[in-house]
């Protein structure tokens, strides 16, 4: 019984982290190709941004991903 909490647990903290980055990672895409499309000339900075600001919110799937493995480590 409590192995099948903490699998559940684990499975929560993934599906949760990975929700809240995924949402925002396509807002923030949507706003980059806007941004390309009015100011052609700035994709090369706007790309470059981008790229930072996805990898700074795929880290925070990557912590979802840490606690659900020491949950699992657990049981």
């Amino acid at each position: 019984m409590n192995s099948a909490i903490i699998a559940i647990a684990a499975a929560a903290a993934i599906a949760i982290s990975t929700l809240g980055p995924a949402i925002a990672q396509g807002m923030t895409a949507k706003s980059a190709m806007e941004s390309i499309a009015r100011q052609p000339d700035a994709a090369k900075d706007i790309r470059s941004t981008l790229i930072i600001s996805l990898a700074l919110m795929e880290a925070l799937t990557i912590y979802g991903l840490l606690i659900a493995f020491m949950l699992v480590a657990k049981v």
